[in-house]
């Protein structure tokens, strides 16, 4: 398959203000929402493009509360920019589904329990240990 790169390439744009950023974010969102059944194709994915659209929907909603003027340009680059990518088949398998279907959220630990497991010796085995 042959890849054209300058078919999704755009200029970099900056809203000047919410409600246009708005406009880009769900315009950006419905491009990847379209773009859900080619991913599937292209990466041969063993997920159904509806699987696929629900954890790119959970990926914006992650960032829903996103205020900041800035933020929400770097975060529309940044989607943009994985469009991009992810369609011209510049990536494996293995980083759609590291960074599309995998959850971000681990659970909320004390600072006494990431202490105890990075002191954990039992967990940690030699290399030349033989067990696997």
């Amino acid at each position: 398959m042959t890849t054209i790169p300058s078919r999704l390439a755009k200029m970099t744009g900056i809203s000047s203000n919410r409600a246009e950023a708005r406009l880009r974010a769900i315009d950006l969102y419905r491009a990847w929402v379209r773009a859900a059944p080619e991913i599937c194709s292209i990466y041969a994915l063993n997920v159904t493009p509806t699987s696929l659209r629900h954890s790119m929907r959970q990926k914006f909603e992650q960032n829903r509360h996103v205020t900041d003027q800035r933020a929400i340009e770097v975060l529309l680059l940044k989607g943009q920019q994985e469009l991009q990518e992810t369609l011209n088949c510049w990536k494996q398998p293995d980083h759609i589904y590291g960074i599309m279907l995998q959850n971000d959220q681990r659970p909320h630990r004390t600072f006494l329990q990431k202490f105890y497991e990075g002191r954990d010796e039992d967990a940690v085995l030699p290399a030349a240990s033989g067990v696997v």
